[in-house]
């Protein structure tokens, strides 16, 4: 086998052409070839640290293309040049990079041989997961677009993530790779057993989990509101009128309310749409903006007698002598009175975009977070399942808290359903659909449907297979409307969480070991 020419370079631009995996264009083919690329990169590094430099050009290409949305958000903010938005994206990227060449190195270190084999590819897959994972949760984790969600087109293989999660599919995802370039080798065995197994798994659509627990015979209903409001409107000052006229409109379109009667409705909003205070209490200077009251009032106008609102919108929180310590970024479920029947706060908040690390260095720099506001967001306990009158039991994760495996449900209290608003209007063409697609992998994984609003789109209902039952698409002033998907009873990643990643790939180090041993 001759090795690869300006190895560096095609690193690079393969890196790059990998990120076309992932929604929106879901090139999933050519991302298994840049990946095997990769792999006969790795493996035919002279050294440990060209191994590490390849994976990490790899990443720098990988996540830079993948992350390009970044750059659109700081288009709606005044304290910061727009353009600062692309050196962003640069300057995450090379830090992400770092994940790819761990894996890479781990990859060569414990598995190169002179001749490529079975085992490396092996250990390959087993140092991706790792890496991936420590990328989720290192640094307050970011672990957007996990290599296993470019299967959800070949949605028979996206299944198997309800039994070992998206983590240890990332992992077999370069198994699968590794199984590409073993074949351009003319290594046969192996990659013919891994493509039956994809075959069988993309053309049958097996589902290998159990069957929905018991049927209701009349189910709620479940309505996602998209008033199609994006963030420009928050500069010229019009965000709040706009979106909560939209809203209400839309509330009860009945081009779009389902036949057959007044059925309860658990009617849903996006992320933060709701720029006026709904909750009393606080210091009664912070109400000259508007009465909560009123602004319940309305929201409450819209409902049926057995109808429920969750709306997004923000908490104020306050030192003793009525000062404003922080705000939290909540949803409220609002009753046909205008009561509040609870609260969730988001737990997991977006570094530069909620809150401003190092405030005291970073502020007299001239940086700032990208939302707009004086003060930072308070995070809540987290994962937190809310008992809805009607509905049953829903948990909550706003906006990006939906892309964290194995952190999505309150492990004392499985929901039925899981309510993801989110604001995606900062993020161009690329950011909202693969935030879809990672809230599609977290239903498949968890076993439960998820309705996710979101001000401009993509807003969906899915079910707990991940499979999409109705959508509003990007700029669309639209609702969604549907009977309450079903739950699965909790499948097996449900039960273990990212103890399966570890099982995974504890196993394909054994096999690889095993291998090994044999072949001396």
């Amino acid at each position: 086998m001759f090795a690869l020419p300006r190895p560096r370079l095609i690193a690079l631009l393969t890196g790059a052409v990998s990120a076309t995996a992932f929604a929106p264009l879901d090139w999933w083919v050519a991302g298994l070839v840049c990946f095997a690329i990769l792999l006969r990169l790795t493996h035919e590094a002279p050294s440990l640290k060209q191994a590490l430099l390849r994976g990490w050009l790899f990443g720098l290409g990988h996540f830079t293309v993948g992350n390009n949305w970044i750059q659109h958000a700081f288009t709606y903010q005044d304290k910061m040049p727009p353009e600062l938005g692309y050196v962003a994206v640069v300057l995450l990227s090379l830090y992400l990079a770092v994940y790819p060449a761990l894996a890479m190195g781990l990859a060569w270190r414990f598995g190169q041989r002179r001749t490529l084999d079975l085992p490396f590819v092996l250990v390959a897959g087993a140092a991706w997961i790792v890496a991936e994972y420590l990328r989720s949760v290192l640094f307050t984790g970011y672990p957007w677009n996990p290599l296993g969600v470019i299967w959800l087109p070949v949605p028979g293989v996206a299944q198997t993530a309800s039994w070992i999660g998206t983590y240890a599919l990332s992992g077999l995802t370069i198994v699968v790779a590794g199984a590409l370039l073993l074949a351009s080798q003319r290594h046969w065995r192996f990659p013919a057993g891994v493509a039956v197994a994809v075959a069988l798994l993309a053309l049958t659509g097996i589902d290998i989990r159990q069957t929905p627990s018991a049927i209701e015979t009349a189910r709620p209903i479940v309505r996602v509101l998209q008033p199609n409001v994006g963030q420009e409107t928050v500069l010229d000052g019009t965000y709040a009128q706009k979106a909560l006229s939209e809203l209400i409109r839309l509330s009860n379109d009945t081009a779009t309310i389902l036949p057959g009667g007044p059925v309860p409705r658990l009617i849903v909003w996006p992320e933060g749409t709701v720029d006026y205070w709904i909750e009393e209490g606080y210091p009664a200077a912070w109400y000259a903006k508007n009465d909560p009251r009123t602004v319940r009032a309305i929201i409450a106008q819209t409902l049926g007698p057995k109808d429920i609102a969750l709306v997004g919108g923000n908490g104020l929180l306050f030192k003793g002598d009525d000062k404003l310590d922080a705000a939290t970024n909540s949803v409220f479920a609002i009753d046909a009175s205008g009561a509040i029947l609870g609260r969730y706060d988001k737990a997991h908040l977006v570094p530069y975009g909620e809150y401003l690390p190092m405030r005291p260095i970073l502020e007299p720099l001239g940086l700032s977070r990208l939302v707009a506001g004086e003060i930072d967001f308070e995070p809540g306990p987290g994962p937190k399942t809310m008992t809805v009158p009607g509905f049953g039991e829903i948990g909550m994760q706003i906006c990006y808290e939906i892309i964290f495996s194995g952190q999505t449900v309150d492990p004392a209290k499985r929901p039925a359903i899981l309510f993801n608003p989110s604001n995606d209007a900062w993020f161009g063409a690329w950011g909202p659909p693969q935030h879809l697609a990672q809230a599609r992998m977290r239903a498949i994984e968890e076993g439960l449907p998820i309705l996710r609003a979101t001000p401009t789109g993509i807003s969906a209902i899915i079910d707990a297979r991940g499979r999409i039952v109705a959508a509003a698409g990007m700029g669309e002033a639209k609702a969604i409307e549907a009977p309450m998907p079903e739950a699965l009873a909790p499948t097996l990643f449900a039960r273990i969480g990212n103890l399966a990643a570890a099982l995974v790939a504890a196993l394909l180090l054994a096999i690889a070991i095993a291998f090994r041993r044999v072949a001396r």
